[in-house]
C-alpha cells in the first residue's frame, strides 16, 4: 500500500503543511500537542478538505484540489479510529462488530471469530457498550475496522 500526501491547510492561526510518501504497511505521526496531528488524519480519511494539494492511496487519488477530486469518507475505503470509543451504545458487542459486513468492499474471507480471538473479546460479545472499560471499548473499535477490510486503517 502506498499512501502519499501532500496538504495544505489553514485552521484559523495555525496553517498545517504535510508532505511524505509511505510504503510502509504502518507509519506514525508524532510531534508535540497542537501540531496537527488529528487535523492531518481527519484530512486523510476525508472528514476535513484540504485548502490546496493532493492525497494518493494505491495510485487512486481520494483528493486532488487541482482536479477537483474529493472523495467522500465512505468512498475512501479508509477507517478511521477516534481516541475515544464510538460504538453504537444501543447495540452489544457483538451486534456492534456485525455492523461492519454493510461495508462496501467487505472480504468474505475474513473470519471475525478470529478477530474476536485475536483481540481476547469472546466473554464481551454480549455486553452492551456502557459496561465495557476503555481498553475492551477500543477492542471493540478496532475489531470492527478490521471486519470492514479497510484500504486504510487511521487511529487517532
Amino acid at each position: 500500500m502506498t499512501l502519499e500526501v501532500n496538504v495544505e491547510h489553514r485552521l484559523e492561526d495555525f496553517e498545517l503543511k504535510a508532505s511524505f510518501v509511505s510504503y510502509a504497511p504502518i507509519t506514525a505521526l508524532f510531534g508535540r500537542s497542537g501540531a496537527g496531528k488529528t487535523s492531518l488524519v481527519h484530512i486523510i480519511a476525508g472528514l476535513l478538505a484540504p485548502t490546496h494539494g493532493r492525497i494518493v492511496i494505491d495510485g487512486r487519488a481520494q483528493f486532488d484540489e487541482k482536479r477537483g477530486i474529493n472523495l467522500p469518507p465512505r468512498k475512501r475505503r479508509i477507517h478511521y479510529i477516534f481516541q475515544e470509543g464510538r460504538l453504537f451504545p444501543h447495540l452489544t458487542v457483538r451486534q456492534n462488530l456485525v455492523w461492519s459486513q454493510f461495508a462496501p468492499a467487505r472480504d468474505p474471507y475474513v473470519d471475525g471469530n478470529q478477530i474476536v480471538q485475536l483481540l481476547a473479546m469472546e466473554r464481551l460479545l454480549s455486553c452492551r457498550p456502557a459496561k465495557l472499560s476503555g481498553g475492551e471499548k477500543q477492542r471493540v473499535t478496532i475489531g470492527r475496522a478490521l471486519l470492514a477490510c479497510p484500504r486504510l486503517l487511521l487511529m487517532d
